[in-house]
């Protein structure tokens, strides 16, 4: 029997007896601001740069091999680069990684309609995998160093 109390159980406590601890009382901030969207024109726009393969294929510009492979990814990356970080581009890296998995779906896709560059009926589909992750890993470290060009040049639209 608890002394004291009247009933002397545990069970007749009440919560107005023991209120809740809800913590220290909430901070008001000021709600930030939503996050610019991406700009999925861009995204394609810049995605569509994988079309220089078969143009310079057809062409017969750049030659043939590694040269032209070096030439095509080097002047995509660059203009990638020039266009994000000079530019006013929200979210550059998520930008350029999702512009480098679209440069590999388009690329894909044209080379199993063109049936050039080892895609097509007779190769393997486990290729397109590992093309795929390349292809949005050079996105991803493009947008990185684009991000690093806005972020010198004092730029804060992310």
């Amino acid at each position: 029997m608890c002394l004291g109390r009247p009933g002397g159980t545990v069970g007749s406590m009440t919560s107005q007896q023991f209120p809740q601890y809800s913590g220290p009382p909430a901070e008001q901030h000021p709600p930030s601001p939503p996050r610019p969207p991406i700009s999925w024109t861009l995204v394609l726009g810049l995605a569509s740069m994988a079309l220089l393969w078969p143009l310079t294929g057809l062409t017969g510009l750049g030659g043939t091999g590694a040269p032209r492979a070096f030439a095509i990814v080097g002047l995509t990356v660059v203009v990638w680069i020039g266009v994000v970080g000079f530019g006013r581009v929200a979210r550059p890296v998520a930008t350029l990684t999702l512009a480098g998995l679209g440069f590999g779906v388009i690329a894909l896709a044209t080379a199993a309609l063109v049936g050039a560059g080892g895609i097509g009926a007779d190769a393997a589909l486990w290729t397109a995998i590992p093309a795929l992750a390349m292809d949005t890993f050079y996105g991803f470290v493009a947008g990185l160093v684009a991000a690093g060009i806005q972020k010198a040049r004092g730029v804060t639209n992310r």
